[in-house]
C-alpha cells in the first residue's frame, strides 16, 4: 500500500527542509520499497508451467504497480495539497478519501490496510521461505531446509523464516519512527541481494560460456545488466551508512547457514571471492553492533 504523504514528506512537506539529494534519496528508497515483490513470480518459477509465464507475470506484476503507484499519487494531488498531505498520519491515504467523500472513505481504506497488511505479511512469508528451499536444493543451504510436506510446503524453511520474521517486528519495536524504519530498512536488505544479483549478470554476459549459457551474449543484455549495477549501486548509497550496517548485521549470522550446507557436502567452505564477500559482511556486522553499542547511528 503506497503511502502518498512518504512521496510528499520526500519532495515539499511544510517542514521539510532537507537537499535536493536528501529529497530524491527518500524518493527512491520509498520507490525501492513500493516495488518489493515484483520478482516473486521469478521465486516460484519452479512452480510455473510454461518458463514464458513467468517473465510474463513479472511484467504484468511491475505494470499493475505501477498503475497503482502513479494513480493514488495523481488522485492525492488532486484532492489535497503537497504540504497537508505530508502533515498526515499513517495511512495518508485514508486521510485524503476522508477529505474526498466523508468519513466512510477513511475506514474503507483502514479496513483495506488491515487486509493489505495480513496478505503481504503471509506472501512474504511464504516468498522468504521459497527462497530458502530453492537454496537448500541448490545446495547452497543445509540440507534440512530443502524438505518439505506432502503437499510441498517447505516446513523447515517456514519455520525459520516466520521467527526472524517476529524478531524483526521486534526490533522495529525500538525505533522512534517504525514506519520509515522498515521501510528503509526492507529497502536496504534487498538491495544487496539485487546489486550482487546484478553484477552477476554483467559477469555472465561477458562470458557466457563459462556459466554454462549457450551462444553469445549481446550488447543489449551487458548494457541492461550494467545500467542495474550502476543503479543498484546508487540506491545503496542512498540507504545510508546505518542501514547498509544493520543489514549486514543480519546478513553476517547468516554465513553459518552456508558454512554448515559446504560442510554437508564436503566442500571447500568459501573461494577467494566468497570469503571477500564472507570478510566484508562480518566486518560490517562488528562495526555495525560497535555503532549501536556507542551511539554513533540510531534506529
Amino acid at each position: 500500500c503506497f503511502e502518498p504523504s512518504v512521496f510528499a514528506e520526500n519532495f515539499g512537506g511544510a517542514d521539510y527542509a532537507g537537499s535536493l539529494f536528501d529529497q530524491v534519496r527518500g524518493t527512491m528508497l520509498a520507490t525501492v520499497f513500493v516495488f518489493l515483490g515484483v520478482e516473486g513470480a521469478s521465486v516460484y518459477s519452479r512452480h510455473a508451467k510454461r518458463r514464458e509465464d513467468v517473465g510474463r507475470a513479472t511484467v504484468l506484476g511491475f505494470l499493475s504497480v505501477f498503475a497503482v503507484f502513479a494513480s493514488v499519487t495523481i488522485v492525492s494531488y488532486g484532492i489535497l495539497p503537497m504540504g497537508e498531505i505530508a502533515e498526515l498520519r499513517q495511512p495518508s491515504m485514508a486521510g485524503v478519501l476522508e477529505a474526498a467523500v466523508g468519513t466512510w472513505g477513511k475506514v474503507f481504506v483502514s479496513a483495506g490496510l488491515i487486509v493489505s497488511v495480513l496478505g503481504a505479511y503471509l506472501a512474504w512469508t511464504l516468498m522468504a521461505a521459497e527462497v530458502l528451499f530453492v537454496a537448500a536444493k541448490d545446495d547452497d543451504m543445509p540440507r534440512f531446509l530443502g524438505r518439505s510436506s506432502a503437499n510441498d510446503v517447505p516446513v523447515p524453511a517456514l519455520l525459520m523464516t516466520t521467527a526472524l520474521s517476529q524478531v524483526v517486528l521486534v526490533v522495529t519495536a525500538f525505533s522512534d519512527d517504525a514506519f520509515n524504519f522498515a521501510l528503509d530498512l526492507t529497502s536496504a536488505l534487498s538491495l544487496i541481494p539485487f546489486l550482487l544479483a546484478a553484477a552477476f549478470a554483467v559477469k555472465i554476459a561477458l562470458r557466457p560460456r563459462e556459466h554454462g549459457v549457450a551462444g553469445a551474449s549481446t550488447r543489449r543484455e551487458l548494457v541492461v545488466a550494467a545500467v542495474a549495477t550502476l543503479y543498484t549501486a546508487f540506491l545503496l548509497y542512498a540507504a545510508g551508512l546505518t542501514f547498509v550496517l544493520v543489514s549486514l548485521i543480519l546478513y553476517a549470522p547468516a554465513t553459518l547457514l552456508f558454512v554448515k550446507a559446504r560442510r554437508e557436502q564436503g566442500r571447500r567452505l568459501f573461494s577467494p571471492r566468497e570469503a571477500v564477500v564472507c570478510a566484508v559482511s562480518v566486518a560490517g556486522a562488528v562495526l555495525g553492533v560497535v555503532a549501536l553499542a556507542a551511539g554513533w547511528i540510531e534506529l
